[in-house]
């Protein structure tokens, strides 16, 4: 993905929240949350020290909600933390350029095939937002360039 990542904090873990969530569900997380933390709801008698902490968890919850409220930057950011496990996960097998790719007008499809016999393949609308194909046979992967 060209785009610039969006951190390589886990945002779901600052909501508390899991990637199966619904949007009402991590709504109903950050607004616990952004209460919890709001400087303006914070007790009068709390440390200087622990107000700053509490005020950049506050930033951060925001940030996450930011990200993870909108569906496009969350898409996004799935997209980036899915790339991310799999080149920690899988074995990155080639880097490829997309016009190198065999292409299938009807179906609208690139394709590639793997040592193993299985296919990369990866549907025209896809190629903004992926840059990593897994090989729907074996555990190998490639990187479009």
């Amino acid at each position: 993905m060209a785009s610039e990542r969006i951190n390589q904090k886990d945002w779901y873990k600052v909501l508390g929240a899991k990637p199966s969530d619904s949007p009402a569900e991590l709504k109903r997380k950050y607004q616990k949350l952004a209460l919890l933390y709001h400087p303006d709801k914070q007790e009068a008698d709390v440390p200087a020290g622990e107000v700053e902490e509490r005020v950049q968890r506050f930033i951060e919850i925001d940030q996450a909600w930011k990200i993870l409220g909108n569906e496009e930057t969350k898409k996004e950011y799935d997209l980036q933390q899915r790339e991310d496990n799999l080149t920690k996960e899988w074995p990155l097998h080639a880097q490829i350029y997309l016009e190198d790719m065999s292409w299938n007008e009807d179906e609208q499809l690139y394709t590639l095939s793997c040592r193993c016999g299985g296919n990369y393949s990866v549907f025209k609308r896809e190629t903004k937002d992926v840059s990593l194909v897994c090989c729907d046979t074996c555990s190998l992967v490639i990187e479009i360039l």
